[in-house]
């Protein structure tokens, strides 16, 4: 029988989830605010008349969007960089936070001091630029000139992930690794088969963060990436609103049926839809793996 919930109860139920539509909403709305404007004729767009739904129907700047072989060029880079970046991200992470999560590891409380004290005061952007520049110049010295690889392997760690995985890792029960290690399993067959199959909630959600990161990734590939045909989604992003609306001279001389403003959000949308394809299927990781690398018992 369920129990009848006090007055009290009831009007805090309420307005919380009057509080959390209101949210959803305003977090909701920007992007039908972006679709309805892509596909919205040029005088709707351009007199501000789209509020929500579209005006005046047109694909017209999806198309012209799909016909630039630089737009392409942008996306696969940005593929090349989450995919890439991701995996080499998450193989370093769980490394490091494997290694941090043992007692007998030499010096262990230093270098998890170390690992913390990363995140409470930055190097900032001067000395990260340079060590860049560094591995930049390592790359180049070994024959890599696709600056793409040095965004990938410069950019591999962060410090959050590694403590969030440390700590899943440290709730696994320590019978279980000593169970494995009796039947002869080595130490990367502990970790494969025993450490990272009962953390896996943890290891999508660190990968989620790992993908989100590098694929809206923008700063330093402006920075490192000079070659525009090496450059990811983003930067190409930035660019065309460089050239399309902050320019006023160009905005005088576009004569297409459809907005510029369109162009852009039309490009803002297809950058998005990748991850709002992904996240369904890790949502159900989402908070079970933040608890369990968040919280450590």
């Amino acid at each position: 029988m369920k129990r009848r919930l006090e007055i009290s109860e009831l009007i805090f139920r309420i307005i919380s989830y009057v509080l959390l539509t209101v949210f959803a909403l305003c977090c909701l709305y920007p992007f039908l605010y972006a679709v309805s404007a892509a596909v919205s004729g040029k005088h709707a767009v351009d007199y501000n008349e789209v509020v929500l739904l579209p005006k005046g129907l047109q694909f017209d700047a999806f198309i012209w969007m799909f016909s630039q072989d630089t737009f392409w060029n942008a996306y696969s880079n940005t593929l090349f960089l989450t995919i890439y970046g991701t995996a080499f991200s998450l193989i370093v992470s769980i490394l490091g936070a494997y290694a941090l999560s043992k007692k007998r590891l030499l010096f262990r409380k230093f270098l998890n001091f170390f690992l913390v004290f990363t995140m409470w005061f930055s190097a900032g952007i001067v000395p990260q630029r340079l060590n860049y520049i560094a591995t930049k110049n390592v790359f180049h010295a070994a024959g890599i000139m696709d600056d793409k690889w040095m965004v990938v392997i410069a950019m591999g760690m962060a410090a959050m992930n590694i403590i969030l995985l440390r700590n899943a890792f440290e709730n696994v029960p320590g019978e279980i690794e000593e169970a494995a290690i009796v039947d002869g399993a080595t130490e990367m067959q502990v970790l494969r088969q025993v450490f990272i199959p009962m953390s896996k909630s943890t290891i999508a959600t660190v990968t989620l963060f790992f993908a989100i990161s590098r694929w809206n990734g923008y700063f330093w590939a402006k920075q490192m990436v000079p070659n525009k045909w090496e450059q990811p989604l983003q930067v190409y992003i930035r660019e065309k609103l460089d050239d399309y609306v902050y320019d006023s001279e160009f905005r005088n001389y576009w004569q297409e049926a459809y907005a510029i403003d369109s162009v852009i959000y039309a490009l803002i949308v297809c950058s998005i839809i990748p991850i709002l394809i992904i996240y369904p299927f890790i949502q159900k990781y989402f908070a079970k793996g933040a608890n369990a690398g968040g919280v450590k018992e």
